[in-house]
């Protein structure tokens, strides 16, 4: 049965909740657990900028690395030329600078 509980960013389409169903504020982590002994950190912490990024675009993110940051190994990975590459590295550089109001 899923969560009622459980929804996704609407902003982001992630499956990581990212804003508040109701109010539409940026969420915060309240509770941690550990599912191996059950230890719970409790507090509130700031979800990590890159799970407020689209599944496509952490993806990107992570082939990015894994081709050492090269965009002329990522356009030969994705089949794209090299300034469409850089358009979609250009575009997840501006969400992350919103996210992190700059």
């Amino acid at each position: 049965m899923e969560n009622k509980n459980q929804y996704t960013c609407t902003d982001c389409k992630c499956a990581l909740p990212c804003n508040c169903p109701a109010c539409g504020c940026q969420l915060s982590v309240k509770s941690l657990c550990c599912e191996n002994c059950n230890t719970e950190v409790n507090g509130f912490y700031k979800l990590p900028v890159l799970s407020r990024l689209a599944a496509a675009d952490q993806d990107f993110v992570l082939q990015f690395i894994i081709c050492s940051g090269s965009l002329k190994d990522m356009a030969k990975y994705l089949k794209l030329s090299y300034p469409t590459v850089r358009n979609l590295l250009d575009e997840i550089i501006k969400k992350i600078n919103e996210y992190e109001g700059k």
